[in-house]
């Protein structure tokens, strides 16, 4: 069963294309947060805050596709429709760690030295539903073929319709 992604740009999945954004900037609030909390030094506060709010807005652009490739290119009661709620709800799961944790220290950009005690437990939390979610994006790429465009020969071979020099031998 072949599934095509409803959110192209240039024929290319506009989904596959955002979600690497939020995963980048997820990783450096982390990274950041662990910093700031090893070293003190308000830089690394300033540049995790950052990344944790570009990670939300990212998230949150990369979730529109997601969602409407979900809801309008994958057939209902399959497989892939649930590994794919299975990523979103993941991955909603893995945004509201983040979007709390960025409510959480909103108020402490110019604070001398900001408190650092959920800064690392929320964007942890978040990263590791991140990666979950990201087998189940992946599982529905490699295994269910979603937003995979094949050739028509390749097409003909999923179907089981292969011509005879398509087959392997």
């Amino acid at each position: 069963m072949v599934m095509y992604s409803k959110i192209k740009i240039f024929g290319h999945p506009l989904h596959p294309m955002l979600v690497s954004f939020p995963i980048a900037f997820y990783t450096a609030t982390l990274v950041a947060f662990i910093t700031y909390a090893a070293t003190g030094n308000i830089f690394w506060f300033r540049l995790a805050y950052t990344a944790n709010a570009a990670g939300v807005v990212m998230a949150l652009v990369a979730a529109l596709p997601g969602f409407l490739d979900w809801l309008l290119g994958i057939p209902d009661k399959s497989q892939a429709k649930k590994h794919g709620l299975q990523h979103m709800l993941l991955n909603v799961s893995a945004l509201a760690f983040f979007a709390i944790n960025l409510w959480l220290y909103s108020g402490q950009w110019n604070a001398p030295r900001p408190a650092a005690a959920l800064s690392i437990l929320l964007p942890a939390i978040g990263f590791v539903l991140t990666l979950m979610a990201g087998y189940f994006g992946w599982t529905l790429v490699q295994t269910h073929h979603s937003g995979v465009q094949f050739s028509p020969a390749e097409e003909s071979c999923l179907r089981g319709k292969a011509e005879p020099e398509a087959r392997p031998r």
